[in-house]
């Protein structure tokens, strides 16, 4: 799939689509989308019963707790391996030596690009293993895309791939889809989600699940108005919100502040699961989203280590995949930096 690289963009790429996360208007949104509803009171599900304690890792209000009971706090980056297979080890190892405790990889279920199988899962959760990182496994093709169809796929892709996620549960996170609904329509990226978590539950996958929000990953708003409704639709009562952070959601201190509080005043767990510090869509405050998630207690993954094409090179952590030598506008402040991985990662307490 390399020659597809300059036509593959990375989670964020397209992102003309979106407005500011931090707003409720839909201005720069697509013509044909609708202003978000906010959930009210009465819509509102009410609490459920404790459930039954889950294999691995657990959400317990903002925080992310181990599968010892210890809080998680991700530092790490993500990975593309569904175009660049045939570097995974010496990505994983590279990505290793940064000291991160927490890859996210790029995975995909066919429908845009070459599915994945049970066989090659398992190799790369086994190497995340072997380096003592958590992975956080992910499918691409659903990408922006604003049909439940789409996120139909992906789930039905992870209960055909449940022999790679049951049993992993410790140390293998699953983010169900890349940045589902690009538009900025709350009301369809809840109904997705509130559809196929009870699917995956039923199939017997216990793995935490991880919820990109609306609007390519940046629309931080989605979760504020009904992510407690996606959380609540989750049988284990263990999902977790991620929000990308370019240059929209990323944008500034008060939009960055107020994205992720929207989430953690809901009482929710939220990671940035993606962030550069600049983008096609604008410049990204990625010193204040460092230092915000270390006072804050919040995780993040720094997009991406090595790959990334069509004009959007300079999003490229590493020059090369072993990680020799690190990109000094990005590669070296993340890593290297006074709130980088370095200064503070800390490993899972499952791998000893």
């Amino acid at each position: 799939m390399k020659k597809l690289l300059s036509l593959v963009l990375p989670a964020a790429l397209l992102l003309a689509s979106c407005g500011d996360s931090d707003s409720s208007n839909t201005e720069s949104a697509p013509a044909e989308t609708t202003t978000t509803t906010t959930t009210s009171e009465s819509s509102t599900p009410e609490p459920s019963a404790p459930v039954e304690s889950v294999p691995g890792f657990t959400v317990s209000g903002t925080k992310l707790l181990d599968a010892n009971g210890n809080e998680f706090i991700m530092r790490g980056v993500n990975h593309a391996h569904s175009w660049f297979a045939s570097s995974d080890f010496d990505a994983l190892e590279g990505i290793d030596k940064t000291e991160a405790n927490c890859v996210r990889i790029v995975l995909a279920d066919g429908v845009q690009w070459n599915k994945d199988s049970v066989s090659n899962i398992n190799l790369l959760t086994d190497l995340c293993k072997k380096f003592e990182m958590v992975a956080v496994v992910e499918v691409h093709d659903a990408t922006g895309k604003d049909s439940i169809d789409d996120l139909q796929a992906a789930a039905d892709f992870w209960i055909e791939m449940k022999d790679a996620l049951i049993g992993k549960e410790d140390y293998v996170i699953l983010n169900i889809a890349n940045e589902w609904v690009g538009q900025w329509k709350t009301d369809t990226w809840a109904k997705g989600y509130t559809t196929v978590i009870p699917q995956l539950r039923e199939a017997g996958i216990k793995n935490t699940i991880m919820v990109d929000a609306a609007g390519w990953g940046q629309y931080g708003k989605s979760i504020k108005e009904k992510g407690k409704q996606v959380f609540e639709s989750d049988p284990d009562r263990n999902t977790m919100f991620s929000i990308h952070m370019y240059g929209s959601a990323g944008k500034n201190e008060k939009t960055i502040r107020d994205n992720l509080t929207g989430v953690t005043d809901q009482d929710l767990c939220v990671c940035v699961g993606e962030f550069g510090y600049k983008h096609s869509d604008g410049d990204v405050d990625e010193g204040y989203i460092m230092e915000y998630c270390e006072e804050n207690g919040i995780g993040w993954l720094g997009w991406s280590w090595k790959g990334n094409g069509g004009g959007v090179e300079y999003l490229d952590l590493s020059y090369d995949w072993a990680g020799s030598k690190l990109s000094p506008e990005w590669g070296e402040p993340l890593v290297n930096g006074e709130y980088g991985i370095k200064a503070t990662s800390k490993k899972c307490t499952v791998f000893g």
